[in-house]
């Protein structure tokens, strides 16, 4: 998420921070190669020359030029514009004051409405509520029977009697009161263009369903023209918000930079990859630490709290706390770390571990597990608990006994160090962070 543009802003900031004082010059040179980066990541040009200027105004400014750390208040002042530019705050649901909710996704073909549908519909009933897909996308082939699949490993009601869409609807809306439900989440039909006869559709359907939400589904890895459908649609119907889906595999950033800029509509979810609990809210200010390198300590406690429970991992953050965290508890986590992502994921949430991206043969997957729980199933018990007594000689017993070479054991010696330290690193930035003192101290990199 964001490799690219991380990268590229990470190297700028680092001059700034090879200069103990900062003249405006070094900051125009600076704030010229983040244009570059911005406009190389394909965000809108309009938005990129107003966010400079927000910048440049503020940067030159005498609190920033007489500071004794210039360079991390230059970065205190992007941090700042960029989530300000991303819409400052999450901006939550809009749900019905008296049940039932109506929400509708609409979006362009292949851009993720029944998937992140189905992603809903598992928020919605993790909260209590007995959401209602319906299938209002009778012309796609399949769509209906993928919906119902989504449907059946949820175990949530879908609706697809009709004929028509707006049919479709009418039938849904009738059913939600007769039978209870709280939400109907509508998945309209998409087209490969915008077309007249698809809005008109999509605005009958509104009129029927009065939806709290219409939420525009766009896929973030078309940059631009995720943009330029959410202004069209926007235009039309009058978007409530937007998810961005495939976010996970942008390496760019364009439309998540300026969508909420050019349309002036937040975006409220964004798709994480293709599981079903694979949606986040989207909070503009931990995605500002992301694209800086600085991490998201409070996403990942999230995610290690939804994969491992709140009392494993207290305990896993104690035992970190006190240096007594062991390769026993490490091959315990290894199952569990797989359940909140892959691990570039998990990594990217550490403040300042951009720095360390590419653990060299981190594998959480297929033969690297089984390989890691080997080397470690060959340690003594007493090898599992005190790494730090595995020499030359133990390391050749342990690699003859689980059938892997001496570099396999010392690569994975130097991923659990590397991940021991990292973690102790995340914990020092979220303790402040929990407490409401702000972010974690900007990484010297």
């Amino acid at each position: 998420m964001f490799a690219s543009l991380s990268s590229k802003l990470e190297q700028v900031f680092k001059k700034l921070r090879g200069h103990g004082r900062l003249s405006e010059s070094n900051i125009a040179e600076a704030l010229r190669e983040v244009r570059l980066a911005l406009l190389e990541a394909d965000v809108h040009f309009l938005v990129v020359k107003s966010f400079l200027e927000r910048v440049k105004e503020r940067a030159v400014g005498r609190d920033v030029l007489s500071s004794l750390t210039p360079g991390q208040q230059v970065i205190k002042v992007v941090h700042e514009e960029l989530t300000a530019l991303m819409g400052a705050k999450a901006v939550q649901l809009s749900l019905a004051s008296v049940p039932p909710t109506a929400i509708m996704l609409v979006g362009l073909h292949g851009s993720g409405k029944t998937t992140t549908a189905g992603k809903l519909a598992w928020l919605f009933q993790r909260e209590g509520r007995r959401p209602l897909l319906v299938a209002a996308d009778p012309y796609r082939p399949a769509a209906v029977d993928q919906l119902q699949a989504l449907g059946e490993r949820l175990q949530v009601e879908v609706h697809h009697d009709g004929t028509s869409a707006v049919e479709v609807c009418q039938n849904a809306l009738a059913r939600l009161r007769r039978e209870g439900f709280d939400v109907l989440l509508a998945d309209t039909a998409g087209r490969f263009h915008i077309d007249q006869e698809l809005m008109e559709e999509l605005r009958v359907i509104k009129g029927l369903l009065h939806p709290t939400e219409v939420l525009l589904v766009a896929d973030a890895m078309t940059g631009q023209d995720a943009v330029k459908s959410a202004s069209a649609f926007d235009a039309a119907l009058g978007l409530t918000g937007v998810i961005l889906t495939k976010l996970d595999g942008d390496a760019r950033g364009g439309a998540a930079l300026s969508i909420k800029a050019v349309t002036g509509k937040p975006i409220k979810f964004i798709g994480v990859g293709e599981k079903l609990d694979a949606l986040e809210v989207f909070h503009p200010e931990r995605m500002a630490s992301r694209i800086l390198g600085m991490g998201d300590v409070l996403t990942l406690v999230e995610r290690m709290e939804a994969a491992i429970g709140r009392e494993r991992a207290a305990e896993v953050e104690q035992k970190l706390r006190e240096a007594t965290f062991t390769l026993e508890d490490f091959k315990a986590e290894l199952r569990q770390i797989k359940k909140m992502g892959p691990l570039d994921q998990i990594f990217s949430l550490i403040p300042g571990v951009s720095r360390l991206q590419g653990l060299p043969g981190v594998e959480l997957e297929g033969r690297g597990l089984v390989q890691m729980e080997a080397i470690i199933d060959s340690m003594t018990v007493k090898e599992r608990r005190n790494p730090g007594i595995i020499d030359g000689s133990r390391r050749r017993r342990i690699a003859q006994g689980s059938g892997t070479t001496v570099a396999e054991v010392n690569r994975l010696l130097k991923q659990f160090h590397q991940i021991e330290r990292l973690m102790k690193q995340f914990l020092k930035g979220g303790k402040a962070m929990k407490m409401g003192k702000g972010m974690p101290p900007f990484p010297n990199i």
